[in-house]
């Protein structure tokens, strides 16, 4: 059984499965799942790259949690990388959870608050 959302829900998530392919950009409020490949930007709320989801592009995001592999640069606020994501890029963050990763191949620049300034 699917489960469908309705107009009157402005909260549901955008949805790549696993064996599709996706050639474009991707803009919304809400959070993005990405199980499958895109190529093209994300900007989203909350960017989750699933276990086996590729994305090759640009990344902009309040909360990244990366189990899959990133092709490109990434500005977060908070990013969440698991043990077998995969980055090349920059990787431009306030906070950075790693746990137990070693396919990170990327450029790590932390940001500064606005009052830390």
């Amino acid at each position: 059984m699917l489960a469908f959302t309705n107009a009157d829900e402005k909260t549901s998530p955008t949805i790549i499965g696993a064996g599709c392919k996706l050639t474009g950009n991707i803009k919304t409020d809400h959070s993005v799942q990405i199980h499958g490949h895109v190529i093209g930007d994300i900007d989203a709320e909350t960017v989750v790259i699933g276990r086996g989801g590729i994305v090759e592009g640009k990344i902009s995001t309040s909360n990244l949690f990366l189990h899959g592999t990133l092709d490109g640069p990434a500005t977060v606020d908070i990013a969440n990388v698991f043990s077998h994501a995969k980055m090349t890029g920059t990787l431009s963050y306030k906070t950075l959870n790693i746990t137990s990763n070693t396919g990170l191949e990327c450029k790590l620049a932390k940001r500064k608050d606005k009052k830390d300034e």
